[in-house]
């Protein structure tokens, strides 16, 4: 008998924003999820350096955490070496050896996946929930791309329930239009995004100064 699944959100958070949150907090309720798990990173494989410390970020992840009902997991920020998703959900694994575990990521991830460490691998110990566009369909994705989706996806959310781990489940949700780059960019630039953020997060960046007066050129040229 499996536990009921959880849900995993992982990201550098730099900071946390309702692009984040909404989409993942949709997932949970269609996937009735036991709990869904917010996974803050300290070094991303494949991007530039965060903005914040890791203090910062686990703070504005604890405070949206405590906002939504959600859970924070620190693992990958008591790393010093770069935060690899398989590594993580193997560790997971190990742990929770009857629990599902879902691994939600974005459209963006889905494509990019070819790229990243050991990816045919995290079907073996995990499901994906994969935000997708309206209308979006197979035919779109890369030839390894699709040819994963062919032998993988579902329909059933059952299926994330039933089995411990290799199903794709595509969430035909309306994606929030927004990055944390454009977040930087409106907080330098000395406005107030506060109907973008948790509103305690928004109050935290606020009372801390973060972000506000400096320049993004370097999310212009190390975040393409």
């Amino acid at each position: 008998m499996l536990a009921p699944p959880i849900g995993l959100l992982g990201g550098t958070f730099d900071p946390i924003h309702l692009g984040h949150l909404r989409p993942a907090l949709a997932a949970r309720d269609a996937l009735q999820l036991a709990e869904l798990r917010l996974l803050p990173n300290r070094v991303p494989p494949h991007r530039a350096s965060p903005f914040c410390t890791a203090e910062q970020r686990l703070e504005m992840v604890k405070l949206a955490a405590a906002e939504f009902h959600l859970v924070v997991d620190e693992r990958e920020l008591r790393r010093d070496q770069p935060s690899w998703t398989i590594d993580t959900l193997e560790e997971l694994r190990r742990e929770l050896p009857h629990t599902p575990v879902c691994f939600l990521m974005g459209m963006d991830s889905l494509l990019g996946l070819p790229t990243w460490r050991r990816w045919q691998a995290l079907l073996d110990v995990a499901h994906l929930v994969v935000s997708v566009r309206p209308g979006w369909h197979i035919d779109e994705a890369n030839t390894e791309v699709r040819a994963l989706l062919q032998a993988h996806v579902t329909e059933r959310w059952e299926d994330l329930h039933e089995r411990l781990a290799g199903c794709i489940w595509l969430a035909h949700n309306e994606p929030l239009p927004l990055s944390s780059t454009q977040v930087r960019a409106l907080l330098a630039e000395g406005n107030d995004p506060r109907d973008l953020l948790p509103e305690s997060v928004a109050d935290y960046i606020r009372r801390q100064g973060l972000y506000v007066g400096k320049h993004h050129a370097h999310d212009i040229i190390r975040h393409p």
